[in-house]
């Protein structure tokens, strides 16, 4: 086994003696609830990575509030599917990759081992093309170059895992995402939203053809399966493996305010994207990449706000491509029994989006063709992890009761009948 392996064991250890869980306090009200948040915090970042940002702003400056309702709804699916993820990881001690990999054939796990592996590079891509986008808007940096910055810096985050431990890797990621929350909601406090049309958003309802296009690509890109995969991994690595029925309880106590507040935040960045340009990009054409946004929102607000957003779009790309490198290594380590340290993960998954950026292909469109990819990979996330959470065998006292499943049966529809009206109403 590696040597980083070891360290991460060893780093395993002083996580949990740093949780400081007493398990016979289980009953008790004064749990140490804070010590326990960060996994949520890191798989969050997926859902306010650069494809959200094209997505939501695109909603907002061409149809007002009128789909303020879907990123309301994507966030719950997601607060229940994230929360499924990290229950199957404690109570199992096993990710879901794991699980996957204990369970199919070889030629099966190979199989579903390469569908995977092409959802985490889809993701990969377009997290680095998001992060040169947003050096070249603050600093004219060439893509191609802007691209190298971001693996590399993305890079040095992953070491900071592996060699300091995953608290130290949440911290810092939990640092970009507060940058990222800063960035894209600022610029509410200069074109406050129409809190009118804001409740009028929240009826579901569609205007034309169009509008079920762009809802259907903005759950598409809430809902991302690399981090229904990793969030089972980050809470058995946060958290280890071997609990008591005691332990389980406070886990899973400290796992759901984990998830709920960090999709809250998550959350509320989308949102603020769309209101924000629903108030003061109305009408405006262009919108649709995310160098028209950042164009329309210099005209609109000036140098100070476009800059503070520019920033807000870094850190999501250096942020999203560092956890999208994390969840390649550990679906590979879960269906395969492979372990390939993580900065050879990190140059091998760069190669592609520098490819992409030095061919000159148009950016947004390979960010477009990138979500297209994680839409057909959601359902091959979803529907294992509903399975396993629901079987006894798997998950004993602990499994989903009969009205839960029943709920993630519906959300899981949901996504997959949204993303394939995507895909079939031809738009790519």
């Amino acid at each position: 086994m590696p040597k980083w392996r070891f360290a991460q064991e060893e780093n395993i250890a002083d996580i949990k003696e740093e949780s400081a869980i007493d398990c016979e306090a289980a009953g008790k009200k004064k749990v140490r609830i804070v010590a326990l948040l960060g996994p949520a915090f890191v798989a969050a970042v997926a859902y306010v990575d650069p494809g959200n940002v094209a997505a939501n702003i695109t909603a907002g400056a061409r149809y007002g509030y009128l789909l303020v309702w879907v990123l309301v709804l994507a966030n719950l699916m997601a607060v229940l599917v994230q929360y499924e993820s990290a229950k199957l990881g404690i109570v199992t001690g096993r990710s879901l990759p794991e699980l996957l990999g204990d369970k199919l054939p070889k030629p099966w796990r190979i199989a579903f081992w390469l569908q995977a592996e092409v959802v985490a590079a889809a993701t990969d891509l377009a997290e680095v093309i998001g992060g040169a986008i947003a050096l070249y808007l603050l600093f004219g940096v060439p893509l191609f170059w802007g691209g190298v910055i971001t693996g590399v810096v993305s890079l040095i985050l992953l070491l900071a895992q592996n060699r300091n431990g995953q608290i130290v890797f949440e911290r810092l990621v939990i640092g970009l995402l507060l940058i990222i929350t800063l960035g894209f909601v600022s610029g509410l406090l200069f074109s406050p939203p129409d809190w009118g049309g804001v409740l009028g958003g929240m009826v579901p309802r569609f205007r034309g053809s169009e509008t079920i296009v762009v809802a259907a690509s903005m759950l598409g890109a809430t809902v991302m399966p690399h981090a229904i995969y990793l969030h089972s991994s980050l809470v058995k690595d946060r958290h280890g493996v071997g609990h008591s029925d005691s332990k389980i309880k406070v886990l899973l106590q400290a796992s759901k305010f984990d998830v709920v507040w960090a999709l809250l935040i998550a959350g509320c960045v989308n949102i603020a994207l769309l209101l924000l340009a629903a108030s003061a990009l109305p009408g405006k054409e262009g919108t649709d990449t995310i160098e028209g946004a950042y164009g329309a929102i210099l005209g609109t607000f000036g140098t100070g706000v476009a800059t503070v957003f520019a920033i807000g779009l870094l850190a999501s790309g250096l942020a999203s491509t560092s956890v999208g490198a994390y969840a390649g290594s550990e679906i590979m380590a879960g269906l395969l029994h492979i372990y390939v340290p993580l900065w050879v993960r990190r140059i091998v998954t760069l190669i592609p989006a520098l490819a992409i950026l030095a061919l000159g292909s148009e950016p947004t469109w390979s960010l477009v063709i990138s979500q297209v990819v994680l839409s057909v990979g959601i359902p091959l996330a979803l529907v294992p992890l509903i399975v396993f959470t629901r079987s006894r065998k798997v998950m004993g006292k602990w499994r989903d009761p009969w009205w839960l499943f029943v709920v993630t049966i519906i959300v899981a529809a949901l996504i997959i009948a949204l993303n394939l009206a995507l895909v079939a109403m031809g738009q790519f």
